[in-house]
C-alpha cells in the first residue's frame, strides 16, 4: 500500500460539515491530497477530469446520489477501478447489498471515528504506512 500521504481522495457529500469531518479525519491519518464535491454530478465531473485513488461519497444527495455516482464511475473505463467507500447514515441491508452489487469497495456508517475510517481504508488498500 502506498503511504497515506500518497493517496488522492475525493469527498462527495452535500453537507459541508460532513465533508469537513471526513477531510479532518483523513488528514489525521496522513492523507494530504483531498478534493471535495457538493453532489454526485460535481463529483463525477471532478473524478473524470482528475482521477483519484479513492472516492468517499455520501449515499443521500441531490442531483446524483451515491449509488448513481458509484454506477457512473464503474461504467466509465478510465476510472472504473477507482476505490469507492460509501458513507451513509443508513446501514440497512438493502442499501449495502445494492452498493456491493454495483462494486463498492467498503462502506462507513455515520457517525464514525478516525479509527473506523482507518479500518475501512486499510480494508481497501492494505496497511497505511
Amino acid at each position: 500500500m502506498p503511504a497515506a500521504s500518497a493517496l488522492h481522495v475525493l469527498i462527495v457529500d452535500d453537507q459541508q460539515t460532513m465533508r469537513s469531518l471526513v477531510r479532518n479525519s483523513l488528514q489525521q491519518l496522513g492523507v494530504r491530497e483531498i478534493t471535495e464535491a457538493a453532489d454526485g454530478e460535481a463529483g463525477l465531473r471532478q473524478v473524470i477530469s482528475k482521477p483519484v485513488h479513492l472516492v468517499i461519497s455520501d449515499f443521500n444527495m441531490p442531483n446524483l446520489d451515491g449509488l448513481g455516482l458509484l454506477r457512473a464511475i464503474r461504467a466509465h473505463p478510465p476510472i472504473k477501478t477507482t476505490a469507492f467507500i460509501m458513507l451513509t447514515g443508513r446501514a440497512d441491508r438493502e442499501l449495502v447489498q445494492r452498493a456491493v452489487q454495483f462494486g463498492v469497495n467498503n462502506y462507513l456508517v455515520k457517525p464514525f471515528t478516525v479509527a473506523q475510517l482507518k479500518e475501512k481504508l486499510e480494508a481497501v488498500f492494505g496497511p497505511l504506512t
